[in-house]
């Protein structure tokens, strides 16, 4: 049988573990899959763009162990009473190609942003960096606030959002969480004397949500808003001045905010830092850039902790049959004993033709498959 993880069974997980530890765990995960990226097996992510948004499919494997999720992003859902972004996911054994896990992977894949936004502060951020500015307090925002409460030890965050509406849904949500909430006037104003600027967007376009005289000596940028071609939040002028750390630079060169700059632009990957293979921040006044598109082995990462971390809670789903007689799928199917004569007689090597329509056992649906 094949696990299942569903939405109610993370709200369980997460009251029951606490949202700060699950994304203290999470992060290790994340990390320690990150310090052995060059065993995965990658490729960007297949995406199909319409007018209203973007359905994608995102695969990671270690060779032993397969993910995938699929994912969208439609910013205007949000007027529809809908989520902008819903995902769930699959876990499979290589050796076999078994499913073993499906998991919901909305509120997931929100978890798995946040810690991995962690995970690349925690790396490139000031040691002594206590406060952050969060610019967009959508359905990303509270995650980002925890996570960074969480692993690298802020107190005070200050939000700002063009709708005053997200604004008071996250001061609400995160009051008595332990952290000195201010409410910014603007981005310039949330963004002054902060240490870490996290942008969380989802406007589809080329926005310039930071600019150049926004940006202080030392401070290190969260850009996960930036996740397909033509979307940006960064005024190029800012990437062009920082030290830009991505994940899969492929992907992110077609997605994240070095699509503003040329193909040649240099950049590290997260992963070379973690793994001590490359210098993370050079200076207290470097201007650090976690340039965030999101990649397929932090949904791995992912899919492997919630495994792990529900063994004894998981349900079981026949997604999968199970047979007697693996050669015999048609026989999990047949639908009346005429069926099992036909498929016998078949397997003798002699043939129905001689069945008229009204004998035969009924057509259901296409022959084609």
């Amino acid at each position: 049988m094949t696990q299942f993880i569903g939405t109610g069974d993370i709200r369980a997980l997460l009251h029951a573990t606490g949202i700060e530890e699950f994304l203290t765990g999470l992060a290790g995960y994340i990390e320690a899959d990150f310090r052995r990226w060059e065993s995965f097996e990658k490729a960007a992510r297949l995406a199909s763009h319409s007018r209203d948004g973007v359905i994608e499919l995102m695969p990671a494997s270690d060779g032993d162990l397969y993910a995938m999720k699929f994912v969208n992003g439609h910013p205007k859902n949000t007027a529809a009473g809908k989520l902008t972004v819903t995902a769930f996911g699959v876990l499979a054994d290589v050796a076999t190609g078994y499913p073993v896990l499906v998991s919901e992977m909305t509120i997931l894949t929100a978890l798995r942003t946040a810690a991995t936004s962690a995970v690349a502060a925690r790396a490139l951020a000031r040691p002594d960096s206590r406060v952050m500015a969060l610019i967009g307090a959508g359905a990303q925002s509270e995650f980002q606030a925890l996570a960074f409460k969480a692993l690298l030890g802020i107190e005070e965050v200050r939000v700002f959002d063009i709708d005053p509406e997200a604004v008071d849904k996250f001061c609400l949500n995160l009051a008595g969480a332990g952290l000195r909430i201010i409410r910014a006037g603007s981005a310039a104003e949330a963004v002054r004397g902060a240490d870490i600027v996290t942008t969380c967007t989802a406007a589809k376009t080329r926005a310039h949500v930071l600019t150049p005289d926004l940006i202080a000596p030392g401070m290190h940028l969260n850009a996960i808003g930036g996740d397909c071609p033509g979307k940006t939040e960064l005024h190029p002028d800012i990437v062009a001045s920082a030290a830009v750390f991505t994940e899969y630079t492929p992907q992110t060169r077609i997605e994240g905010e070095i699509q503003q700059v040329p193909a040649d632009f240099p950049v590290t990957e997260l992963w070379q830092v973690l793994a001590g293979k490359a210098a993370g921040r050079r200076s207290a006044n470097e201007i650090t850039l976690f340039d965030s598109v999101g990649f397929a082995i932090e949904d791995f990462s992912t899919l492997r902790y919630v495994r792990d971390l529900s063994q004894a809670s998981v349900r079981d789903i026949d997604l999968v049959p199970d047979l007697d007689d693996p050669k015999d799928l048609f026989g999990l199917v047949a639908q009346s004993p005429k069926w099992a004569t036909i498929a016998a007689s078949t397997a003798a090597g002699s043939t129905h033709q001689g069945l008229s329509p009204s004998s035969a056992a009924p057509s259901v649906g296409s022959p084609k498959t």
